[in-house]
């Protein structure tokens, strides 16, 4: 039997660009070689697509946090009926086809539908949520207003525009004031905790704002309670199934960004998390209820504050591509379950390519019934 052909897609104009590559390493290691042939694919900061050989990819990913700046020959993946083939720009000669792309992206186009929009004009199936679903999974605003629709728990929040700030700074302060100090001030599209800072009282609350304006237009701002942090794996289409939850300890004030990823001392994980059995059942039938509120399929981490007084348990958000790397929760969550990487990495292809000969078989001409005698 011919191998797939799985196209790594890491990097990407994002903040989280840097992360992204340190998880495509690990995916890439982990692939089944027997069943599937990489392709590796970085896009750089400037948005351009190269194609990688394995010996740059690994000097590339050797690096603490590396970036792509240089690799092998830019490529495009042009919309459908090329069905997955690369475009080589240089000499204009096509590359391997495609049969699934894994796109390991963090963040602003990779994780927002942008690129699965893309991938659905190309007519190829692809790894996680789709278009709606990665959408809906990254703006941190519309994803709370649906799950408090859903009537599914949230932590109090409000939101401040761009617009909003430049013109007044009345609406933030109003609202902090209303949630209660302390607050958690963060972009409202980014994730790995890029940009989002704990403010402790009102003096605080400017410098916070702007920096999380210089990620997004839109700033949430969250009221913060005294809360475990716990998290989940949801894995699966239309039959999600949610791992065993696992507890992140952060040891400083939250689960920044240097404890995720620069500090191997930052924080750490319990796994599985010290739960009762009624609450590990409520954390996982929560996880598989927000997937699907949320249009999303493939995978998912879903990421809960359980109150420490009170033990209200609340969804954070949801994470529509989670981490990847050696130490991130997602693969440790399903390994725990029974699920290895390396057969992890495996049911993701797998999923994606049902998803897509699935819908594939959706008409796409409209022929009206013709009239019966």
């Amino acid at each position: 039997m011919s191998k797939l052909r799985v196209g790594i897609l890491f990097g990407g104009r994002s903040s989280e660009h840097e992360i992204s590559l340190r998880s495509a390493r690990s995916v890439v290691q982990a692939l089944d070689r027997s069943r599937f042939e990489p392709t590796l694919i970085g896009i750089d900061h400037r948005g351009h697509w190269h194609v990688l050989s394995d010996a740059q990819f690994l000097a590339l990913t050797d690096a603490t946090l590396p970036a792509l700046t240089d690799g092998g020959p830019e490529v495009v993946l042009p919309p459908a009926p090329s069905a997955g083939e690369l475009i080589d720009l240089s000499p204009r000669a096509p590359l391997p086809r495609l049969d699934v792309v894994f796109p390991v992206l963090h963040g602003a186009f990779g994780e927002d539908g942008t690129v699965q929009g893309l991938f659905e004009l190309a007519d190829i199936a692809y790894v996680g949520a789709g278009v709606l679903g990665s959408a809906v999974g990254m703006d941190k605003d519309i994803q709370k207003r649906l799950l408090r629709d859903a009537q599914i728990p949230i932590v109090p929040f409000s939101v401040i525009s761009a617009y909003a700030w430049r013109t007044s700074h009345d609406q933030a302060a109003g609202a902090a004031n209303a949630l209660g100090y302390p607050v958690f001030v963060k972009p409202a599209n980014a994730g790995s905790s890029v940009g989002v800072s704990k403010v402790k009282r009102a003096a605080e609350l400017a410098a916070a704002i702007t920096a999380a304006f210089a990620y997004d237009s839109k700033v949430l701002i969250e009221k913060g309670i005294d809360a475990r942090e716990i998290e989940c794996s949801v894995l699966g289409n239309e039959t999600p199934e949610a791992s065993l939850p696992g507890e992140v300890r952060p040891l400083g004030e939250f689960y920044s960004y240097e404890a995720k990823y620069v500090d191997e001392h930052g924080a750490t994980f319990q796994i599985p998390a010290p739960l009762s059995a009624a609450q590990t059942d409520a954390v996982r039938a929560l996880a598989i209820r927000t997937f699907q509120v949320l249009a999303c399929e493939g995978m998912a981490r879903v990421d809960f504050f359980l109150d420490r007084t009170s033990g209200a348990l609340y969804v954070n958000e949801l994470n529509s591509i989670p981490g990847f790397t050696n130490i991130s929760v997602y693969p440790k969550l399903w390994e725990l379950s029974g699920l290895s990487y390396r057969d992890l990495i495996t049911r993701l292809l797998d999923l994606a390519i049902e998803r897509h000969q699935r819908r594939r078989q959706l008409q796409t001409t409209y022929r009206p019934k013709e009239p019966s005698d």
